[in-house]
């Protein structure tokens, strides 16, 4: 029998699921074995058109609730989430390749996380009061901006489609959410649960599509706000359409982050690091710290330790619990993968371990580990976005600081060392917006996440993204007698 997970349909909106074969076919490859495992259909204008139409009324009715009422929908959402979580899972899993293991812990659940948290927030969203002399005095409101579009990325689908929609809504405001054409059916669940949840129809829509359908949403006059995951190029492209209409924008992009490790830093939790922050989700994560800078002192032991846990990953069937590192999420990517690996061999770099594209039908590429890399190598300046290790010597605390800083990105940093002094003085000189000390990648909910420089501007969760989904209102009250010159 043929896998399939093919959706009720491409599209929900206004609350129901829609079909429109006039769009374009997009087919959904499951990386595994690089077949078709469902078809959707790009929005037509007309679509668009409707999603965007039923957003802004329900976002109407949905900012006049209590925050109280609405984050009673966004928890029950979360509740449910939870519930399905192995279903939702088994559907990443095919959508994307990245092995089950993985995704049953760091996806949906994650997802969740978001719309928990945001949901006990949303009562709790108020102005302040203002005293002022005479008896006078000002209110804040805090209010919701109006329609929100919220643009994907392919490597954590249910998680970044979370991540937009929990503060939008807390917040007042209505969602229309373009997924990846690569990985588009996880949102469609995210967007059944919210109304099995008790969200109004036309809250939140799911519109399929690629760049045109993306540009279509950005432009619209209707369009209030604008979340985007993704690259460089097309964060740039986003910024300027939307600063056209005026509009406000979050965008998470790309990093070349980098894992600095002194002589004195526990190895094994160093290395521990440096494999999740490299090879977790087959190295397809944005705030990868792929330039890691190991002290003279233990960069010999370090790159051996390395190799030897490498040992221990298990490539292979992503839906085998067992497995911990599947293929990349498509052909292309695998290929642009090994090119820099033979640009990296080719500019002078060690290729330690593995590197190998792997027969068969999916699109399996080996884990690769550099060393005797430098600065000016193009593994070591461009995001790769695969699983591609470069490790670099470092001698003084100034000059890796520096070097850790001479990129146009700044996502992510970390830091390992015993010396907590200087590990809060090399985080507060690092420019990026997410460090860690003796730690990688962890995203909680709690804590707000983003980038500086061309990684982005606006941060995600915490108490932090209310104000990238609220706007203020200032209300002057006068309690005295009005006076002019004449």
């Amino acid at each position: 029998m043929t896998l399939t997970y093919q959706p009720t349909a491409s599209h929900f909106v206004n609350g129901r699921y829609v079909e429109d074969t006039d769009g374009a076919r997009i087919d959904v490859i499951y990386p595994h074995t690089g077949a078709v495992i469902a078809t959707v259909h790009a929005a037509t204008p007309a679509l668009i058109d409707e999603a965007l139409a039923s957003a802004k009324a329900a976002q109407v009715e949905w900012a006049a609730r209590s925050g109280t009422e609405r984050g009673r929908v966004l928890r029950y959402a979360a509740d449910i989430m939870r519930q399905r979580n192995r279903e939702l899972s088994h559907l990443e899993t095919h959508d994307t390749g990245k092995p089950l293991s993985e995704t049953l812990v760091a996806d949906a659940a994650s997802g969740a996380d978001a719309l928990e948290y945001f949901g006990g927030l949303a009562g709790t969203l108020t102005g302040e009061h203002i005293p002022l002399s005479d008896g006078d005095f000002v209110y804040t409101r805090r209010e919701p901006l109006g329609v929100c579009v919220g643009l994907g990325a392919w490597n954590y689908p249910i998680q970044i489609a979370s991540w937009k929609a929990a503060p939008a809504l807390a917040c007042g405001n209505a969602v229309v959410f373009k997924p990846s054409e690569m990985t588009p059916l996880s949102a469609l669940k995210l967007a059944e649960i919210l109304m099995e949840a008790g969200a109004p129809a036309g809250l939140f829509n799911v519109l399929q599509g690629a760049g045109d359908v993306g540009a279509a949403l950005v432009t619209d006059p209707r369009v209030a706000k604008v979340s985007l995951t993704g690259s460089v190029p097309t964060g740039r492209k986003v910024y300027a359409a939307a600063a056209d209409g005026i509009r406000h924008v979050t965008m998470e992009l790309g990093g070349k982050s980098p894992i600095v490790v002194f002589d004195d830093a526990h190895l094994e939790n160093a290395v521990s690091a440096a494999i999740n922050g490299n090879f977790y989700s087959t190295g397809q994560i944005c705030s990868n710290g792929t330039r890691v800078f190991v002290h003279d002192a233990i960069y010999d032991a370090f790159v051996a330790r390395v190799a030897q846990r490498m040992d221990g990953a298990v490539i292979g069937d992503p839906m085998d619990e067992a497995t911990t590192v599947g293929p990349m999420v498509s052909a292309r990517q695998r290929e642009i993968v090994a090119g820099y690996i033979t640009a990296g061999r080719e500019e002078g770099a060690r290729l330690v371990k593995g590197g190998a594209m792997l027969d068969g039908d999916g699109f399996y590429i080996e884990p690769a580990l550099f060393a005797d890399v430098t600065d000016e190598m193009r593994i070591a300046r461009e995001e790769i976005f695969g699983p591609v290790m470069s490790v670099l010597r470092f001698h003084e605390e100034a000059e890796v600081v520096a070097r850790a800083n001479a990129t146009e990105f700044g996502l992510a940093a970390g830091v390992f060392t015993s010396d907590l002094t200087r590990a809060h003085r090399v985080a507060a000189a690092f420019e990026a917006g997410t460090c860690y000390i003796n730690a990688y990648n962890l995203t909680p909910v709690e804590a707000p996440f983003g980038g500086v420089k061309a990684s982005g501007v606006g941060r995600e969760n915490s108490k932090a993204a209310i104000e990238h989904y609220t706007q203020i209102k200032t209300v002057y009250v006068g309690m005295n007698d009005t006076e002019a010159a004449f």
